[in-house]
């Protein structure tokens, strides 16, 4: 029974279908293009999200009979929208956009209520301030919803969320897993016709988008379905997906902890009869900090990082928050900065010293996770298109002083989503037995003294907090 997954990221959808011994039988991409304009704008279209979708699964259907749809998302994005005709009513702002900070300031003496009620730290990141500001500025009409729910309903006309994103959006009781009206009147969302909330493995309607009608079933946030995917299925298992941004998220059981150090803490799956939650931080920028390394003219091109950088820094430390600071630091303010330059720092340096970056906010995040759930990382689980430079992850490893392994596919979302479609098709089956096993395609052993990573580390977080 093949599965079409489908992977709605911010750069771009990935479709493909999947056998049910985890064959991947063919697969298909479409890019999307975020606006990225002064004062914190990030935006899609809307209409370009769609097409990419259609287009790409379209092309990945190919060829082949597939049994069910399954859908992992953006997670924050949102967009206001007609119920009746389906009609976008304005562009989808990004997970990345910060122009909701406004909202946040204004409910700050509210951030310990929230963090409670929710498990999130208030900040524009997450999906509810957006939603305010949306409302606010831009149209009081139609619904204003997340990317996932719209295109679900074009897809199915269900008119739904799952709980993994619902549990993004800082109106959600994270012990309940209900929309908590208290939290809707505070952020003047109180009157909004809200998605009704499902679980990761639900059969939410049928789609005849792709070929002949088929169940659309496996729906979840892009993040967590790539902890699924990398079988981190029990507590304190971690992973991190190095895209846009990089994204840890730590299996923390059937019990939502509320974080200590500023982490965000969100259900991690409900499907196969099981509940599981997951701590998570955020570098905002990761792949993007490359490409704009390649706008500027210090980088060739991001294809081959690595004959691009430097065997060293030169003394070079770079923080990459071109869009600021997410976990711990939860700073939409914060700027990127480059210190230490001299006249023995060229291009492949600053190179090197971003990839340096990148993996120090990483390190900084996973100290915090350890932190919370009173235990040592001992294994970082990796994926996404940065796990091809070996520069980067040898650092990942040497800041962690703890090994890396590298998920042997560029898909571990859209077999995350797959995985559960297979589930909601075969409900015999264990949320174990449903995700398909694997070999790490490479592991990084740590080559840095304790000492050396501590005082790397120790220099970079003061550089990070003078941002």
């Amino acid at each position: 029974m093949p599965i079409l997954a489908i992977d709605q990221g911010t750069s771009g959808t990935k479709a493909m279908v999947v056998d049910d011994d985890g064959t991947v039988l063919s697969v298909a991409e479409r890019a999307v293009r975020p606006q990225y304009r002064s004062g914190g704008v990030v935006e899609q279209d809307p209409h370009e999200l769609l097409n990419s979708v259609v287009m790409a699964g379209s092309e990945a259907c190919a060829g082949h009979r597939v049994d069910a749809v399954s859908l992992a998302n953006q997670g924050e994005t949102v967009l206001a929208w007609d119920r009746a005709t389906g009609k976008p009513l304005t562009s989808a702002l990004v997970w990345q956009d910060g122009r909701a900070q406004v909202v946040c300031d204004r409910l700050h003496e509210s951030g310990d209520l929230l963090t409670q009620r929710t498990g999130l730290v208030l900040d524009p990141y997450f999906s509810a301030p957006k939603m305010t500001w949306l409302r606010e500025n831009l149209t009081r009409d139609g619904v204003v919803t997340t990317s996932d729910t719209w295109l679900l309903h074009q897809l199915s006309g269900a008119f739904v969320t799952d709980v993994t994103t619902a549990s993004r959006s800082l109106v959600m009781d994270l012990d309940q897993r209900c929309w908590d009206s208290e939290l809707l009147r505070l952020f003047g969302l109180q009157d909004e016709d809200l998605p009704r909330i499902v679980n990761c493995d639900d059969v939410v309607g049928t789609t005849s988008a792709f070929g002949s009608d088929v169940p659309v079933a496996g729906v979840i946030v892009d993040q967590q379905a790539a902890l699924l995917a990398e079988r981190c299925l029990d507590p304190g298992m971690i992973k991190c997906t190095y895209g846009t941004g990089a994204f840890l998220l730590a299996n923390t059981g059937d019990r939502a902890i509320r974080s200590s150090n500023h982490l965000s803490s969100s259900v991690a799956w409900v499907a196969g009869g099981q509940s599981a939650y997951c701590l998570d931080g955020q570098v905002f920028t990761a792949s993007s900090a490359l490409r704009w390394l390649v706008e500027v003219g210090l980088l060739r091109s991001a294809d081959d990082i690595d004959a691009q950088s430097a065997d060293s820094a030169d003394g070079v430390m770079a923080v990459p928050a071109l869009a600021g600071l997410g976990a711990p630091w939860w700073r939409s303010d914060a700027r990127a900065r480059i210190a230490g330059l001299s006249l023995a720092a060229g291009r492949g340096s600053i190179v090197r010293a971003v990839l340096e970056g990148i993996a120090a906010q990483v390190a900084v995040v996973c100290d915090a996770i350890s932190s919370d759930i009173q235990d040592p990382i001992t294994m970082l689980r990796v994926d996404g298109g940065l796990t091809r430079s070996r520069v980067l992850m040898q650092v990942q490893a040497d800041l962690l002083q703890v090994p890396v392994e590298v998920y042997p596919s560029a898909h571990a979302t859209a077999l995350g989503a797959a995985s559960l479609g297979r589930l909601a098709i075969h409900p015999e089956l264990s949320l174990a037995e449903a995700v398909w096993p694997w070999t790490p395609e490479a592991r990084y052993e740590p080559q840095w003294s304790p000492d050396r990573a501590a005082d790397m580390l120790g220099q970079w977080r003061l550089l990070a907090e003078s941002t």
